[in-house]
């Protein structure tokens, strides 16, 4: 069963619980996903999107999603 939008939500939600959180994507493989957490307050891009990509990393190296177009940011 191909992996869902939702599903990669509550992945991420594991780990960045008070995060805003928007992920969309519906051909089950291509995804753009919005990760707007306080954790990232201080790091750069490159390092708040390598903690997201850690988290999804398995999925990714599996193959159950082969892209995830990322936009991260701390809250303004």
């Amino acid at each position: 069963m191909p992996i869902t939008a939702q599903d990669i939500e509550a992945l991420l939600r594991e780990k960045f619980p008070d995060a805003t959180i928007q992920i969309e994507g519906n051909d089950g493989v291509h995804f753009q996903g919005l990760v707007i957490d306080e954790s990232f307050r201080g790091m750069n891009r490159i390092q708040q999107q390598r903690a997201v990509m850690a988290v999804i990393k398995p999925k990714v190296d599996s193959g159950e999603i082969h892209a995830l177009g990322l936009t991260t940011k701390a809250p303004e």
